[in-house]
């Protein structure tokens, strides 16, 4: 019998390794077996966590938004104004937990499995439905609103875009140079030179 506290650990393992796992292939052509080994864990060990693949897939796919969402809460609860928040969003989706291969590669794959997975079509749908609230709760108070309906759905594209570029590409991930490319098309909307502290502070010098 497994010790009791030990499914949560194992969970996370399976999880982590998924994302491992997804980012060494390019794809979510990879078997359970494959996850267990990487997770430490058995093959019958990872079924009876989570059942099905599919169930894995979809667990680790709320675990990458539910990081992303702590993180984003945790950047718009430091921000100082309206223009800062529209730098935290932005910046936080390149910040070192989030623009990282595996994950970049991970998002990659989970794009393109959901043309035919109405599971991870919705869970893509909650990522999208937040990231362009929570522009908006900065762009709303600096942009009329459809202007900055428009904006927020601009930004959003630039930073899906930029994820996609990244993922084929090889090295290090630029999140200086990709926050940058963001920012300009913001402070080309606004006509305001964007708050360089929250930028320095949540992504780091990359380059």
């Amino acid at each position: 019998m497994p010790k009791v506290g030990m499914e949560p650990l194992r969970r996370k393992a399976l999880i982590d390794a998924t994302v491992s796992a997804i980012g060494a292939r390019g794809s979510l052509d990879v078997t359970m077996s494959e996850i267990a080994g990487r997770a430490g864990v058995s093959s019958a060990l990872a079924h009876h966590y989570f059942g099905a693949k599919d169930e894995l897939l979809q667990a680790t796919m709320r675990h990458l938004l539910a990081e992303l969402n702590w993180d984003t809460r945790q950047a718009l609860a430091a921000a100082q104004s309206a223009r800062e928040r529209v730098s935290a969003v932005i910046a936080v989706n390149f910040s070192e937990n989030q623009f990282q291969p595996e994950t970049i590669a991970a998002w990659l794959a989970f794009y393109v499995e959901a043309q035919k997975s109405a599971a991870l079509r919705r869970l893509l749908r909650v990522y999208a439905r937040r990231l362009h609230s929570n522009l908006m709760s900065g762009l709303a108070g600096l942009l009329p609103r459809p202007t900055a309906d428009q904006a927020a759905e601009a930004i959003a594209a630039l930073i899906d875009g930029l994820y996609i570029r990244r993922a084929l590409r090889n090295g290090t991930p630029n999140a200086t140079g990709a926050i940058a490319i963001v920012e300009d098309y913001v402070e080309a909307k606004l006509g305001t030179a964007a708050p360089a502290t929250i930028r320095n502070r949540l992504s780091g010098d990359q380059s």
